[in-house]
């Protein structure tokens, strides 16, 4: 593969969804609350004294990637629908195609670290506190954020120096990896297999780590003498396994299921599915879910609703 941008297109046309004044109330509706559901979530794990734990660290780290993962997407998107603007500028899509990636693989490996935490807590839990360091903690969350921003970097520049010609409209309502590569007329092969190989790093060992994890902690729960202590391990795992089986429930039916098997309108279903209804609803579940969350949240947001009013 020769290096260097050797495309003769200057930008790409996002086609979107249609039926743009209904989608952009609801998906301005949509990035609203995630911003507002994050943002408070965020707000509370940092300074609610009664959340500064190793699990609290790695979920406001979280939230704040979801705010970045739909503003990355949405902003563009919400703008299209008002001005019938869809063209965006070759660095523009490579951009975005880079911090979609990027925070998509963190988010693998941030997911995979709130699942050894909970583990070690289950399974380990004279270790825990000697383990999970708030210094080990800073190290874990920082090599995610690194490792997913370096990774998906190697993709997107040999994603730019493909030779992009033809047709320049992109049938998705954001650059993604499939959309791009159907207008790319150079050799892919060897692309392909390196992109496979770094997703997977993203990917497929962060799953794994994080399925192991929880078939230890599922046998450690089994375990314990009483159903009191049970319900209490069960419970401190609940919202992070249902966020884990969203996230990768549908990065599996996206990207792992042959592309035959599903129609492009399809894909952008799916598409928003983890993009944005994902990021809106992981804050519900950890606060609803979560007896100390939904305690804290009443005591930071009384608080500060309090002094608004003042």
């Amino acid at each position: 593969m020769e290096w260097g941008n050797k495309t003769s297109l200057t930008e790409f046309i996002l086609l979107g969804i249609g039926v743009q004044l209904l989608l952009f109330v609801l998906f301005l509706l949509f990035y609203l609350i995630t911003l507002a559901g994050n943002s408070v979530l965020l707000l509370t794990v940092s300074v609610e004294r009664s959340l500064q734990t190793p699990m609290y660290f790695f979920l406001g780290n979280l939230s704040f990637l979801e705010i970045c993962y739909t503003t990355n997407i949405f902003p563009k998107m919400l703008a299209g629908f008002l001005t019938n603007e869809k063209s965006i500028s070759f660095s523009g899509c490579m951009a975005q195609f880079y911090f979609f990636g990027s925070l998509g693989g963190t988010e693998c490996l941030l997911l995979s670290m709130m699942s050894y935490d909970r583990y070690l807590a289950i399974c380990n839990p004279l270790r825990y506190a000697a383990v999970m360091s708030k210094a080990m903690c800073l190290c874990l969350a920082t090599a995610s954020w690194i490792s997913g921003f370096i990774i998906t970097l190697v993709t997107v520049l040999f994603m730019s120096s493909l030779t992009f010609c033809g047709s320049s409209e992109i049938d998705h309502f954001f650059c993604d990896f499939s959309p791009l590569l159907k207008l790319v007329c150079s050799d892919t092969y060897l692309f392909e297999k390196i992109s496979f190989v770094f997703s997977s790093t993203l990917t497929l060992v962060p799953f794994l780590l994080t399925l192991v994890s929880y078939i230890y902690i599922l046998s450690a729960i089994l375990k314990l003498p009483s159903t009191a202590s049970s319900q209490k391990a069960i419970s401190t795992c609940s919202s992070h396994l249902i966020v884990v089986t969203m996230f990768y429930g549908t990065l599996i039916v996206m990207y792992v299921v042959p592309a035959a098997d599903h129609s492009l309108d399809l894909n952008k279903i799916f598409s928003i599915f983890y993009t944005m209804v994902t990021p809106m609803v992981n804050p519900l579940i950890y606060s609803l879910r979560n007896r100390e969350v939904h305690e804290a949240l009443k005591k930071v947001v009384g608080k500060h609703f309090v002094s608004f009013w003042k």
